[in-house]
């Protein structure tokens, strides 16, 4: 071998050495801080992966298995990346309320084929800025003229329902998702979806297979990287499933602006509701004259962006398309997970029913009018009722960070680089804070009670700078919907909780729906 050759093999050595020794110190460091952690036994290279290797109705099993053998803070390895689970508030707090925390975990960037860059998969000045710019968006004066179409969409809902009524029981959770939908669709986009005079909605459809096949990609390190993922048969599902969700049906016209059929997605909505405004010179949305006539302008989510881009904010067209999709999908699947699981256990606990009901008979006194603001206000025992079902049974069980810096939680150093898991359906069960924490209590949200607890104690929207911002929005929503459900029926539950299983996919949902029977309210 020449002597220039031996030189060149030398040098190469060297500079790879040099390259990657302070890297693999730095790897041995992350390894041994991370095992400190109590957690199962892992193997080379996939780590606990074959432990989630499981149908996808035992899923949640795991999940629930490992924090009761572990604890409230232990580590997993999904190949190379570790994964510390969170499961007590103290423990909650330290992450969710520093503003160094804020990005996602890895599971988000599985979503940004679909969500994109919106506000729940965002990252850096782009999410500030557009947080700073949407908060505004929830202020009173704009959710009072979303309550019309909550009104609307409910009593659409009760006429379906009306169908259901006699004694035979049925899975109500369809019902709900379609009612959602169609909310989601309006006040995001303007327009209306009528999905609840379909049998079958493909969006609906497409939101769920999206969902389990993101889950059973992150549990997959080997069907992490694109290239694999894609050419399987799940990738190729999951792409078909994208096409649904990112397409809008060629028979929408400018006409038909007011229509959108199930399936569709805002594309070519954006476009035409821009070049509608422009069509009829549409005043800014604070119009004082409105104000002082008394009229509610109706407006959607989507008329707001296009509001802030006409004044100079930074929102293209993708920009638009991407925060309304993760409003269309964080506003129909969470609010629907919600009512249903609320619904079921009002079923299961009548005497807390009738509570409920006195409570609206106390505000509507017999008559059959619609609810309003005020009323959804004065429904304080329902909000505690929801509120202590969203405790139980959290629309959103996990939510999941980068860690920014080593950072000391409870007796532990956890290094820069982590994935945290916040578990808030565990941390919503700690006995400490919830003196039985199993039991379907809406006392446990007295104020009395809820000043005693620690403030991280109960998260279902999240808290701190990245907080749910739609969490008003679902409130209102929730409490107009099931009052129109419990005005109209007595709700039974045909299942008990402890056979129901539970689906751990981005929402928490029940493997069988929600059967229920309807009985005639005064019956």
């Amino acid at each position: 071998m020449e002597i220039s050759t031996l030189l060149l093999s030398a040098a190469v050595f060297i500079v790879s050495f040099v390259f990657l020794l302070p890297k693999a110190v730095k790897r041995v460091r992350f390894v041994q801080m991370v095992n400190k952690l109590p957690g199962p036994p892992s193997y080379p290279i996939i780590g606990n992966a074959l432990e989630f290797n499981v149908p996808r109705n035992r899923l949640f099993q795991v999940f629930d298995n490992r924090t009761k053998k572990y604890g409230d803070i232990f580590r997993t390895w999904v190949g190379p990346i570790a994964q510390i689970s969170l499961a007590r508030p103290e423990y909650v707090e330290v992450i969710l309320r520093d503003t160094k925390h804020l990005d996602k975990s890895f599971i988000y960037s599985l979503l940004r084929p679909w969500l994109g860059e919106g506000l729940i998969t965002g990252t850096g000045d782009r999410w500030h800025s557009h947080r700073k710019l949407f908060t505004p968006t929830f202020h009173f004066k704009i959710l009072d003229v979303f309550v019309d179409v909550f009104v609307e969409k409910s009593d659409i809902l009760i006429k379906k329902l009306q169908l259901k009524m006699g004694g035979k029981d049925f899975d109500i959770y369809p019902f709900i998702t379609k009612c959602a939908l169609d909310i989601i669709c309006e006040t995001a986009m303007g327009i209306q979806m009528n999905a609840q005079e379909e049998t079958h909605s493909e969006y609906v459809k497409a939101v769920y297979e999206i969902s389990e096949l993101s889950m059973q990609r992150l549990v997959r390190p080997w069907m992490h990287p694109n290239l694999i993922f894609y050419s399987t048969s799940k990738g190729k599902r999951y792409a078909e499933c994208l096409n649904v969700l990112h397409s809008f049906t060629n028979n929408v016209s400018n006409e038909d602006i007011g229509y959108c059929p199930p399936g569709a997605f805002p594309t070519k909505v954006i476009r035409k509701r821009r070049a509608l405004r422009l069509k009829k010179n549409e005043p800014a949305i604070t119009n004082e004259e409105d104000e002082l006539l008394g009229k509610k302008k109706r407006l959607a989510f989507l008329d707001l962006l296009l509001e802030a881009a006409d004044n100079g904010a930074n929102m293209s067209d993708v920009y638009i398309r991407e925060e309304v999709d993760t409003f269309m999908f964080a506003g129909h699947d969470t609010t629907t997970a919600g009512i249903c699981w609320l619904l079921f256990l009002l079923g299961s606990h009548p005497k807390i029913q009738d509570k409920v009901y006195e409570e609206l008979d106390n505000i509507f006194q017999g008559s059959n009018r619609s609810a309003t603001m005020r009323d959804l206000n004065e429904m304080k025992y329902l909000e505690r009722c929801i509120k202590e079902a969203l405790r139980l049974y959290p629309s959103v069980p996990l939510i999941g960070r980068v860690l920014k810096e080593d950072t000391k939680i409870g007796d532990y150093m956890l290094p820069a680089g982590c994935m945290i898991n916040l578990q808030i359906y565990h941390v919503h069960r700690n006995s400490d804070q919830y003196s039985n924490p199993e039991v379907f209590d809406p006392d446990n949200f007295l104020p009395e009670r809820v000043a005693k607890r620690h403030p991280y104690a109960y998260v279902p929207f999240s808290a701190g700078p990245r907080n749910c911002i739609g969490q008003k929005f679902a409130l209102l929503e929730e409490k107009t919907v099931i009052s129109s459900i419990l005005r109209n029926f007595k709700v039974e539950s045909v299942e008990q909780r402890k056979n129901l299983n539970l689906i751990n996919e981005l929402i928490l949902r029940p493997e069988s729906g929600i059967r229920v029977r309807l009985l005639p309210r005064g019956s």
